[in-house]
């Protein structure tokens, strides 16, 4: 039997979702105007989430400073970000996918991927099929998709991808040489800016000329496992399942851009230990525990830098994860500027055996576990912003009165 799969895709979703809401009070439609769903223009951290037609039309891209779009297109309509709207259309859209396929994948926020192999007698033309849902999604829930549909996930999705919005494609494997084979190279799914320049250098500039050179030259020129997998996709080549479940999870990490540059170590801590109880909660609530650690930033020329560490036992101890993470800051950032800070847990464990050190306090570390379940507890039960550590509060204040001396030494 000859897979189907549909590929499911919102257009400019947190846009379309906002635009949505947006029609049903009354305003203008943001996707009929210059918009952007974004941050604050005021602060550098604000930047371009979604963009509508009329200001990609400016020149305004996804990614970039509102400040920069607003100077490409003064009318701009900038709106907030509003992520409980986006979780509920998002289960809304993805409800209706559900109702018609035997599995689903959730692949982000705004994408799943249907398996619809096996049926032929309930939807018997796929195409039709595809605009059902698509136009069941409009009317219902008042924005638009586009879904791709071919035997396997990747040409499901490049077909998707293929004129916009509100349309369906299909990308079979008979209509690759017309329709996939002669876009430019960087249009291949997972094929990054980095191999992109390779393959130019080397000559090869369509996805055509890249499905037809041999694998091993491809692999010559990208590495084995890279040029492998990108001759395979440009020759519509995948056999991934569509996953009804996700894989589980393999770490936990968070990342934080700041307002002002961290210059000090202890600007930086009180971040750090804040990300420590984030991903240290999130590990704990799916019953895990780490046995890797690492500390990751972003320096003001946009290079990341990281550092890890194994540990001896396995830990969700917050206080044990966060005197990790201050170590391997303290040992390996040399001063720069950080624009972005953050904390990811590895090596994932669910074992309870730990070897106790014989100058270990256990009853000090039963405390902060005991402390950890308890933090847990309230936020489940309140919300994550209705408790904060104490040890963050006066680490934050500290460095707040020390500015502020700061300020006024400077001002006399």
């Amino acid at each position: 039997m000859e897979r189907l799969i549909f590929h499911v895709d919102v257009n400019s979703a947190f846009l379309s979702w906002e635009a949505a809401k947006r029609v049903k009070q009354g305003l203008p439609d943001l996707r009929e105007i210059p918009s952007c769903v974004g941050g604050d223009p005021k602060k550098r951290t604000g930047i371009v989430v979604a963009k509508s037609i009329p200001a990609k039309k400016y020149g305004v891209k996804t990614g970039e400073p509102v400040a920069m779009a607003l100077r490409k297109c003064p009318e701009l309509v900038c709106v907030p970000s509003d992520f409980e709207l986006y979780v509920r259309c998002s289960r809304s859209f993805k409800e209706i996918c559900a109702s018609y396929a035997p599995a689903m994948e959730s692949f982000s926020i705004d994408e799943v991927f249907l398996d619809m192999s096996g049926t032929r007698l309930i939807y018997p033309d796929p195409v039709a099929t595809a605009c059902e849902i698509k136009d069941r999604i409009r009317r219902e829930l008042g924005f638009t998709v586009n879904i791709g549909i071919s035997v396997n996930k990747l040409l499901a999705k490049m077909a998707s991808d293929f004129e916009k919005p509100d349309r369906v494609h299909t990308l079979f494997p008979e209509e690759i040489p017309e329709k996939m084979w002669p876009l430019p190279v960087r249009d291949l799914l997972s094929l990054g800016a980095a191999s992109e320049k390779k393959l130019i250098q080397s000559g090869i500039r369509t996805i055509g000329e890249l499905a037809h050179k041999e694998e091993r030259e491809i692999q010559r020129l990208l590495g084995e496992k890279a040029g492998h997998h990108l001759w395979r996709y440009a020759n519509g080549i995948d056999d991934s399942p569509v996953k009804a479940q996700r894989d589980e999870a393999k770490g936990f990490s968070v990342e934080t851009t700041v307002e002002e540059d961290i210059v000090t170590e202890e600007q930086a801590q009180p971040i750090l230990l804040s990300q420590c109880d984030v991903v240290a909660a999130r590990m704990r609530r799916e019953g895990k525990k780490c046995t890797c650690v690492a500390v990751t930033w972003r320096t003001l020329d946009f290079k990341n830098r990281s550092h890890q560490c194994s540990l001896g036992n396995a830990t969700d101890v917050t206080d044990e994860i966060y005197r990790h993470v201050r170590k391997l800051f303290h040992e390996s950032w040399n001063g720069q500027p950080l624009r972005l800070i953050g904390v990811a847990l590895t090596g994932l464990t669910e074992e309870e055996y730990t070897q106790m050190s014989l100058f270990e306090d256990t009853e000090a570390r039963e405390r902060r576990k005991k402390m950890d379940e308890a933090l847990d507890t309230i936020r489940r039960k309140y919300g994550n912003d209705k408790i904060t550590r104490a040890s963050i509060m006066n680490m934050s204040s500290r460095i707040g009165r020390k500015a502020k001396a700061q300020m006024n030494d400077e001002g006399e």
